[in-house]
């Protein structure tokens, strides 16, 4: 089985890694691969009237770093959370686009069997305003997508 799981670095992809190692036990030899999408900021203005092109060069060195990051601390916890006896090879990838179409295009280059997401668990109007990755990936996957919703935890007082 290859196992597609996107992260972002939030605490609802790290939910859903820590969730899809509970549903995840085989003997069968399988596939993990992790990835990261990261939109690439496109300039404005050129010089003398907008920002140098070092800067945006700069801005996506650091977000790809950030994303190696997330990605790093997911294979962590997929590593310490998969069930024993597990048979998985892990991968990984950073990728320079839409995170929307950067998971349903990674989906069908790599052959995943499934998509594994989060969600923020926003309601019609922040979807609207924000959109919503996990909503794009499940209508245009070429396979099964399994969405771990974030469930905020109350805060005691």
């Amino acid at each position: 089985m290859k196992v597609l799981l996107a992260t972002d670095g939030s605490k609802y992809s790290k939910k859903a890694a820590e969730k899809f190692c509970q549903f995840f036990k085989t003997k069968e030899s399988s596939e993990i691969k992790i990835i990261s999408a990261v939109e690439s900021i496109k300039p404005v203005a050129t010089e003398p009237f907008g920002i140098s092109t070092e800067y945006y060069t700069k801005l996506d060195q650091e977000a790809k770093k950030q994303a190696e990051g997330f990605i790093e601390s997911t294979k962590e916890i997929i590593e310490k959370n998969l069930a024993e006896g597990t048979n998985a090879e892990i991968s990984t990838d950073v990728l320079m686009t839409s995170p929307k179409s950067a998971i349903v295009d990674e989906a069908k280059d790599w052959g995943a069997d499934l998509i594994v997401v989060g969600s923020h668990g926003y309601g019609f109007w922040e979807r609207m305003l924000l959109g919503s990755v996990s909503d794009a990936v499940i209508h245009h996957a070429p396979c099964s997508v399994l969405v771990i919703r974030g469930v905020e935890e109350e805060e005691e007082d």
